[in-house]
């Protein structure tokens, strides 16, 4: 079995978040779902619990921070391609997402841009050509 990831985000409002992510292209899992948690399924292997914060202190006392205000994690998603990562950005943009909070990257065999949800979550988006990056690592040796 393929090792998941379970990311687990406090949203202030749990059916903007959700509509947020469907338009993004993830599907809810009802399954897992209620009016204070979204399970949104990104892949086989990720899945986005968008949770109230009500929710989310149900699992930590801890202080939620003001994603807008301050970074605690940077979320990065491999693409297929540089013009899929503009693609994603413009996808977030046009769903109330705020474009680029982080420098976009180029750096020829490594393309990335980034997206805020709703909340102020930083998404990035990469592309890598690995054959690339092995074969300038190679020549370096």
């Amino acid at each position: 079995m393929n090792q998941m990831i379970f990311i687990n985000l406090p949203v202030s409002d749990v059916q903007a978040s959700t509509d947020f992510y469907k338009a993004l292209g993830a599907t809810k899992n009802e399954q897992f779902s209620n009016e204070a948690s979204s399970s949104m399924v990104i892949s086989d292997t990720i899945t986005v619990m968008l949770l109230s914060h009500e929710s989310w202190r149900e699992f930590t006392p801890k202080q939620i921070p003001d994603a807008r205000e301050s970074a605690q994690v940077l979320l990065c998603l491999s693409m297929e391609s540089p013009e899929a990562c503009d693609a994603a950005v413009a996808t977030a943009t046009l769903a109330g997402g705020k474009p680029d909070p982080t420098p976009k990257q180029d750096h020829g065999f490594m393309y990335g841009r980034s997206y805020e949800d709703p909340d102020g979550h930083i998404w990035e988006v990469m592309w890598m050509d690995v054959a690339a990056l092995q074969e300038s690592m190679a020549a370096q040796n």
